[in-house]
């Protein structure tokens, strides 16, 4: 049986169920358990659980991971937030040379049940300090698993499997998508490493990561207008990456874009390219098309932000390039409407 719920408190029913489940999960970082709540994804932990196992810390990246990294080896299973992923640079060390590689460097004997909940995403002008995603990097090291959920369904069900799983999972959440409803079954058990197609089409696939399944999806409906039937994919994991679900698509519409969250350059959308290229060579019709943030820091007026970022138009323009279309009308058009509701974090 499925209930409506946001984006958020699916998050929050997850970690709820697990620490019911299991005494040794705990959450912590800055902010959990102040009056914001995490963008209010932490509410009623405190209240359920106590603090103990629902508590803020000090502003101190690397000590918090160290600690996670402590409480994971010791039996725990720590869920740590980082309220902005650009600051997790700052435990880059711990995430780079100890969570990545404890498993392999002990031969399996040492556990690291470990996720690290991280908040992505744009909003009121905050510039090249508070923009980043950073996924393509951590699926660049080896022993780390990225998830990317973009629906209420996998931000429950991805998010328990995270918690239950031995090894450390880098969980990124854009936070336009906390106040997007959807229908969460308690019962669906989602693993990691497999997509989910949202759109059945034929005529392109768009392969998609985070906010950016939002803005395809409202590409698809403009389009659709205009007979283009467009498929989307949800990658929902970087790392493992499901190729298969991606493959067979393209091989059905013989055109693929990747919509990216993250930098173009040596980003994800490349990996994807070159694995779909390299699989789909006798089906494709066209080049792979990738889109995703200019080759810039992050600006902070709202103009320059809509050309860094991309959106559903940026798809709608490369999609009619890729298929020889004539630009369509947008003018009539609703872009953007999730950002209406975002109240930010306080």
């Amino acid at each position: 049986m499925s209930s409506t719920m946001t984006f958020r408190e699916a998050l929050t029913l997850a970690m709820i169920r697990e620490m019911e489940a299991d005494p040794s999960v705990f959450v912590f970082g800055l902010d959990v358990s102040d009056h914001k709540r995490i963008f209010g994804s932490t509410r009623g932990l405190v209240e359920k659980f106590g603090k103990r196992r629902c508590f803020s810390t000090p502003l101190s990246e690397d000590s918090l991971t160290g600690v996670a990294v402590g409480a994971a080896i010791s039996g725990l299973r720590p869920i740590l937030v980082h309220i902005r992923a650009d600051f997790m640079l700052l435990s880059m060390n711990q995430i780079a040379n100890m969570v990545s590689c404890l498993r392999y460097l002990s031969g399996g004997r040492l556990k690291l049940p470990l996720v690290i909940r991280a908040v992505i995403g744009r909003g009121w002008g905050q510039g090249a300090q508070h923009s980043k995603s950073l996924h393509g990097l951590f699926a660049h090291i080896a022993g780390l698993k990225v998830v990317l959920p973009s629906r209420a369904q996998d931000a429950y069900s991805l998010l328990r499997a995270a918690i239950r799983d031995e090894n450390p999972v880098i969980f990124i959440e854009h936070r336009w998508l906390y106040d997007v409803p959807g229908d969460v079954d308690e019962t669906v058990a989602t693993p990691i490493g497999v997509p989910a197609v949202l759109r059945k089409g034929k005529s392109l696939t768009v392969v998609c990561a985070s906010w950016m399944n939002v803005e395809a999806l409202k590409a698809a409906e403009v389009l659709a207008r205009r007979g283009v039937d467009m498929e989307v994919v949800d990658v929902r994991s970087v790392a493992p990456l499901g190729e298969r679900v991606i493959v067979e698509s393209v091989r059905k519409t013989g055109h693929c874009l990747v919509a990216d969250y993250d930098w173009v350059y040596c980003g994800f959308g490349a990996e994807v390219a070159a694995r779909v290229s390299h699989d789909c060579f006798g089906n494709l019709k066209k080049p792979v098309e990738r889109i995703g943030f200019a080759h810039a820091p992050c600006p902070t007026t709202r103009p320059l932000e809509n050309l860094f970022y991309p959106s559903a138009i940026t798809i709608i323009r490369t999609v009619e390039k890729m298929l020889g279309l004539d630009e369509t009308d947008l003018s009539g058009e609703e872009f953007f409407s999730y950002e209406k509701k975002f109240k930010g974090p306080f």
